[in-house]
């Protein structure tokens, strides 16, 4: 049997919630040596350990949504996701990711060893946490079917360009993701419709990221990350602007000018990321690493707008998956066998 093609998409801050805690205990007992030298670098750092984090006896959403204490839990739990893909079954053909994703995505790429993107993540939402300059509101421009509203979009846009202080953050399928100061945030919120029963939400413990707002992170990144821990890539990668970097045709200062850059201070686009992703290399599957299933919504919205294989609505998808799922999420434990072999849950 001829492997499967298989896109990889790295999640982003929003995907360790309450389900998730032991996440890497359940999944990853067969790989203590590499999680024993991020928990060395965490304890370096004076910080609690992973193990200590997903070990917890209860989960506790404010300590553990903390951008210092989540960016590097997700990182240990998608990176050692990706090292589970069976490759006898699948070839990866590209890797991206969502907005804190794009750390994990360079080092599943290989331009960051597993150390070197473990540092990068966890400086960088430390730094995040350190400073919590603003937040972020999510809110959605298509309907519960996953199709858009006629106009909601161009709505939405427009009300970052009227109130101050308030910017768009990430493109996230169907949905917009908001930034700013905390008067902003209430203005943009006060003027949207409650919808779905849980829209506007405002993320907890996000701060301001892809905005102008993370300009003194940027600048703490820049000095605390050198460019000696980049390396050549063995797998392409698309990033927040839906550019492609390849293999031996990447130039490593540009890319960490991007990474420390542009990639925190101004919008990231998921949607034009998958689009590109999806009109490149064609994969004949997505898999979304763990932990958590958040980040599938925003897959499967985007699969929607392209009508990627005749996909027009959220029931449509819903079919696709039940009869031969493109979009393998190795946070649901059913597809996540489809996706591994080896791994050390029962």
């Amino acid at each position: 049997m001829s492997r499967k093609t298989a896109l990889v998409i790295c999640p982003g801050r929003g995907t360790y919630n309450r389900d998730e805690l032991g996440y890497l205990a359940k999944h990853h007992a067969d790989k203590q040596a590499m999680l024993a030298e991020f928990d060395a670098l965490r304890q370096a750092q004076g910080q609690q350990t992973l193990s200590e984090l997903d070990g917890a006896a209860s989960y506790s959403a404010a300590h553990l949504t903390r951008g210092d204490n989540a960016s590097a839990l997700i990182y240990g739990c998608a990176y050692a996701d990706f090292l589970s893909i069976d490759r006898n079954a699948f070839e990866i053909v590209a890797v991206t990711g969502n907005s804190m994703g794009w750390y994990i995505a360079l080092a599943c790429a290989g331009a960051l060893d597993a150390n070197g993107g473990f540092k990068v993540t966890n400086t960088m939402g430390t730094l995040m946490q350190d400073a919590l300059i603003g937040g972020q509101t999510l809110y959605p421009y298509v309907d519960e079917n996953w199709q858009e509203v006629p106009g909601k979009r161009a709505e939405l846009l427009a009300l970052a360009e009227r109130i101050p202080g308030l910017y768009i953050s990430i493109h996230l399928g169907g949905m917009i993701v908001f930034a700013g100061d905390d008067t902003a945030l209430k203005s943009c919120e006060h003027a949207l419709e409650s919808v779905q029963d849980r829209f506007p939400m405002r993320l907890l413990n996000h701060a301001g990221f892809h905005t102008p707002l993370q300009r003194p992170v940027s600048v703490k990144g820049k000095g605390q990350l050198p460019i000696e821990i980049f390396r050549h890539m063995q797998l392409p990668l698309i990033d927040g602007r839906g550019h492609l970097w390849l293999p031996g045709a990447s130039n490593l200062a540009q890319l960490r000018d991007y990474t420390l850059g542009h990639q925190v201070v101004e919008v990231f686009d998921f949607s034009t990321a998958l689009r590109n992703s999806l009109r490149e290399f064609a994969p004949d599957a997505i898999i979304v690493l763990g932990p958590g299933q958040t980040l599938g919504g925003a897959v499967a919205q985007g699969l929607i707008a392209n009508n990627w294989q005749g996909m027009r609505s959220k029931q449509d998808f819903i079919d696709q998956q039940a009869n031969d799922p493109f979009v393998l999420s190795m946070g649901m434990d059913k597809q996540r066998k489809i996706v591994t072999q080896g791994d050390s849950q029962t």
